[in-house]
């Protein structure tokens, strides 16, 4: 429980964004291409995948390897074996469908004239194939014959199968409400189990089934008998109402009961479901399942000082943080981003311990913190004073022997300083800035310095400057016989 909490704390808002987006996507996709062996292949993929990231959490090289391959080139094999499928969806979707409709057929095939055409062609044994196709594309299975784009009427219907129009032992292509090619050829199956009476028409059906989702009705000339072939297997039909049902059924216009709009909104709701879960678990797998670890040094920050109170000492002015999180997301870390504060509002004047806590640290969202070293910094803290303190220039190098310093005064001659009261007892002198008197010219000048003060320590009170002007005088030595 102390996981999942720590989980949900440090997940970012950009997170859940990506999760959502991600599952809609998928989501979409389900809709756009359900009923598809673009679909079925898609999620046998998917569980490839998964198998992939479970080989690896469990050390199976050869399995991890195997899988990955598969994965790896997946992308280019579904491209290229269903670009016919993707590139249907893509032109006859407009922007619209494709992004946020739930997709309605728009069927306009006349269902009842090519019932009655082939139990007509039945009493009359005449035989024929009519192929509806359903989602996936034809282009690659049937071959084609002659573009005819006419009109479906009975009479067209029974006239390209009669027995002597050149293309009767073809199957006609029916798409909406024309028939667009007739005299194709289709592929036939080569079971074994099919029954003797089947000829070459059912084996061509049911080689289109087999490959396809499409519908092929089957008018059979030796017994005038009328079959419908879909989902690999021949179903004979009695009466043209019979023919009609599986036609709407084929094409989407089946009347819906309550328990078909249920069972479409639990198939929706189970669509919206498997989409989140199977985007999350991407998202966890890459941002957590491939947790890395990163140190770094971060400075601390001292806050809430009492103003009459300095810090004379710290045991660590910086703390060293370990991390866990996603490559990404720690390689994006700014530094700004970490922060390490400890706050002083209730240190007592002398020596304090203080614990840094997850509390005093910040970090960007998503990134865990694991450890700190060190864990307790220790801060001495003095009462804030004042104290005037007179100003002794340095100087350092060595003269001429001929000459010698004879004057020096300093302007001002004394300063101002504040520092923590135990600090200041033990300073008598403020320095200046090392002066080399190898530079100095004979006779008199002046020159400004700084003063030598650690910033860390002492501060200079208001109205001090914080340098003085050191004037000077070089003689010459005089020399006594």
């Amino acid at each position: 429980m102390t996981t999942l909490t720590h989980f949900f704390a440090n997940i970012r808002w950009q997170d859940v964004l990506d999760i959502v987006l991600n599952s809609y996507v998928f989501f979409r996709f389900y809709i756009l291409f359900r009923g598809t062996n673009v679909l079925r292949v898609l999620f046998g993929l998917a569980c490839i995948w998964f198998a992939q990231k479970l080989a690896v959490s469990l050390g199976l090289i050869v399995s991890s390897w195997i899988s990955q391959e598969i994965t790896a080139a997946a992308a280019l094999i579904v491209v290229v074996i269903f670009r016919n499928e993707i590139r249907g969806v893509l032109q006859t979707k407009n922007i619209r469908g494709i992004l946020w409709e739930l997709p309605k057929r728009s069927i306009t095939t006349p269902i009842e004239v090519i019932a009655e055409s082939a139990f007509k062609m039945a009493r009359k044994h005449i035989g024929a194939l009519i192929v509806v196709p359903g989602r996936e594309d034809l282009e690659e299975i049937v071959q084609h014959g002659l573009k005819w784009q006419g009109t479906i009427s009975s009479e067209m219907i029974v006239s390209i199968f009669w027995p002597d129009n050149p293309v009767h032992d073809g199957a006609a292509v029916v798409r909406g409400d024309r028939i667009r090619e007739v005299g194709c050829i289709l592929p036939l199956s080569v079971r074994k189990d099919l029954p003797s009476n089947y000829g070459t028409r059912h084996r061509a059906a049911l080689g289109l089934a087999e490959t396809s989702d499409a519908l092929v009705i089957i008018v059979s000339e030796e017994s005038g008998a009328v079959a419908i072939a879909k989902d690999s297997r021949i179903t004979r039909i009695q009466d043209p109402v019979t023919l009609e049902k599986h036609l709407k059924e084929h094409a989407g216009q089946r009347l819906r009961s309550r328990s078909d709009l249920m069972n479409e909104k639990i198939e929706l709701g189970l669509a919206v479901f498997l989409s989140a879960a199977f985007t999350l678990g991407i998202w966890f797998s890459i941002t957590r399942g491939f947790d890395t670890l990163a140190s770094f040094e971060v400075p601390v920050e001292y806050r809430n000082r009492d103003p009459a109170q300095q810090i004379v000492n710290t045991s660590a002015n910086t703390v060293k943080l370990q991390f866990s999180g996603s490559r990404s997301l720690l390689d994006a870390i700014n530094p700004n981003q970490v922060r390490v504060r400890v706050d002083l509002s209730k240190a007592a004047t002398g020596s304090n311990s203080y614990t840094i806590t997850r509390e005093d640290i910040t970090l960007p969202p998503g990134v865990i913190l694991k450890d700190v070293q060190p864990p307790v910094v220790d801060v001495d803290l003095d009462i804030t004073a004042q104290k005037e303190l007179p100003v002794q220039a340095d100087f350092v190098g060595k003269m001429p022997d001929d000459r010698t310093l004879a004057q020096v005064r300093l302007a001002p001659y004394s300063v101002t300083v504040i520092g923590a009261n135990g600090f200041l007892d033990k300073l008598s002198t403020i320095y200046t800035e090392k002066i080399s008197v190898a530079d100095l010219e004979e006779g008199s000048g002046a020159i400004e310095v700084g003063l030598t003060i650690n910033p860390a320590k002492l501060t200079l009170a208001a109205g001090n400057r914080d340098t003085v002007t050191v004037y000077y005088t070089i003689r010459k030595k005089t020399s006594y016989k």
